[in-house]
């Protein structure tokens, strides 16, 4: 008999081979506008300022990252003081919301890739989504590492405040991480009910647990053998503890009874190793959560739907949208 991780490599080795022959048959990705509108509808997570901010003086701005002014924009928040979610409204809703949670090493939050052109995909679908601009846990807040967590928190649970005005349903709210943002969602996915900060309205009386979670070459361990050095780094103080380093591992976390969980990452991803969904993965199945994994051969890390044209990562999107919908997202 094989060991479970014996299993899973033989699994992950035919997934590759299958790919392999494949690449030919990736579904064609849309394309990203040039220069579209940015929305300008905006929500403030914290009406009288983020919590445990008392030490924190780092200025939050945004950088422009493109090199052709002809190009798609590439920006970047960075040291976020004022966390707040962009509203994108679709023309015509199917009664499901989305959280993004673009990536960025825990360092910065990345605009344009992860957040706004993966909300414009969703919403030529119906999905309404909010773009999730989090706090980074190096910036002095009280929190530490479980800043971003506050923040992811406090926007599902806006998020499903107003689920009635803005037509979907309050149990059909899922989050989509990238990279870093990746590892927030696993994050809130396994941790959804920590009490991280105290309660300030009526929203933080709704539930913060997601009905299902999309990470997209995620971090996720901070074991030091395959974690992302930088957002290890960010996330935890010089003398932080082994037992805090497990608590922000989300595949030590992992229990029975969370919702679904969608998984990509790529084979040459040299950046966040495969490894951080693999063990994921593996953690998921052993608590039986409901998890689906594609490991493609090619596509690097932080491909999103910009640079996923003509590889075998272009297939993502009508994945998880095929997922959701199955499991009534």
């Amino acid at each position: 008999m094989l060991n479970r991780r014996g299993a899973l490599s033989v699994f992950v080795t035919g997934v590759l081979a299958v790919l392999a022959t494949r690449k030919a048959e990736a579904a064609p990705v849309d394309k990203p506008q040039i220069t579209p509108s940015d929305p300008t509808e905006v929500i403030t997570l914290w009406p009288n300022g983020a919590p445990g901010g008392e030490g924190v003086t780092a200025e939050e701005k945004i950088i422009e990252r493109a090199g052709d002014p002809k190009g798609p924009r590439d920006r970047a928040q960075v040291h976020t003081r004022k966390p707040t979610m962009t509203v994108f409204r679709p023309k015509t809703p199917n009664g499901a919301a989305v959280m993004l949670i673009p990536g960025g090493g825990y360092e910065r939050v990345v605009l344009d890739k992860e957040g706004y052109e993966t909300a414009r995909w969703l919403n030529a679908r119906g999905y309404t989504c909010f773009v999730l601009f989090y706090r980074m846990p190096g910036d002095g807040w009280a929190a530490g590492g479980d800043a971003p967590l506050q923040d992811a928190q406090r926007g599902i649970r806006l998020i499903r405040s107003k689920a009635k005005e803005m037509g979907f349903s309050s149990d059909r709210v899922a989050i989509m991480g990238f990279s870093a943002g990746g590892h927030l969602a696993a994050n809130l996915t396994v941790r959804f009910d920590a009490p991280t900060y105290d309660p300030i309205d009526a929203a933080d009386q709704l539930p913060a647990k997601p009905n299902l979670s999309a990470l997209m070459y995620p971090v996720v361990s901070l074991d030091p053998a395959i974690a992302h050095a930088g957002s290890r780094k960010q996330l935890l103080t010089a003398n932080a503890s082994p037992e805090r380093a497990l608590e922000l591992s989300p595949e030590k976390q992992v229990r029975e009874g969370l919702s679904p969980v969608f998984q990509v990452h790529a084979a040459d991803d040299r950046t966040v190793p495969v490894e951080n969904s693999l063990a994921m993965f593996a953690a998921l199945k052993a608590k039986a959560v409901p998890a689906e994994l594609h490991v493609f051969e090619e596509g690097g890390h932080g491909f999103g739907l910009r640079f996923a044209t003509d590889k075998p990562v272009a297939a993502w999107p009508s994945l998880f949208e095929t997922f959701a919908k199955r499991h009534g997202v």
